[in-house]
C-alpha cells in the first residue's frame, strides 16, 4: 500500500473500509471512496478475499473436504481486516496484500 493514510482519511472512510471485508460489498468502497487511501487499501484486500471466496466455493464443489478449512481461513482474514479498520489501522494480510498491491483502479 502506498503511504500512510491521514487521521482525516481514517475518520471519513471507516464505514466504507469496513464494507470491504463483507463479501460482495467490497465493490462499494472501491466505487465510492477510491480516492481515500485508507479505504482503497482495505478495499483492494477485500476484493482479493472476495475473489478467493468465490474460487474456494467453486473448488468446494470438486473437493468438498477442502471447503470448510479454506473458507474458515478466509473468514479469519476478513475478521482480522475488520478489527484493523475499527482500530483505524491498515494491515497487510498474508498473500492478499501482495496481490492487492498489483490491482490498479
Amino acid at each position: 500500500m502506498t503511504g500512510q493514510p491521514t487521521r482525516e482519511d481514517v475518520l471519513e472512510g471507516k464505514m466504507h473500509a469496513l464494507l470491504a471485508y463483507l463479501s460482495i460489498l467490497c465493490i462499494i468502497p472501491l466505487i465510492f471512496r477510491k480516492n481515500n487511501p485508507f479505504v482503497l487499501a482495505h478495499g483492494k484486500q477485500g476484493l482479493v478475499l472476495f475473489v478467493a471466496e468465490v474460487a474456494v466455493f467453486i473448488l468446494g464443489i470438486m473437493f468438498p473436504w477442502a471447503y470448510s478449512p479454506l473458507m474458515f481461513l478466509l473468514m479469519a482474514f476478513s475478521f482480522w481486516g475488520i478489527i484493523a479498520v475499527l482500530r483505524g489501522q491498515t494491515v497487510r494480510l498474508p498473500v492478499a496484500a501482495s496481490i492487492a498491491d498489483k490491482i490498479v483502479l
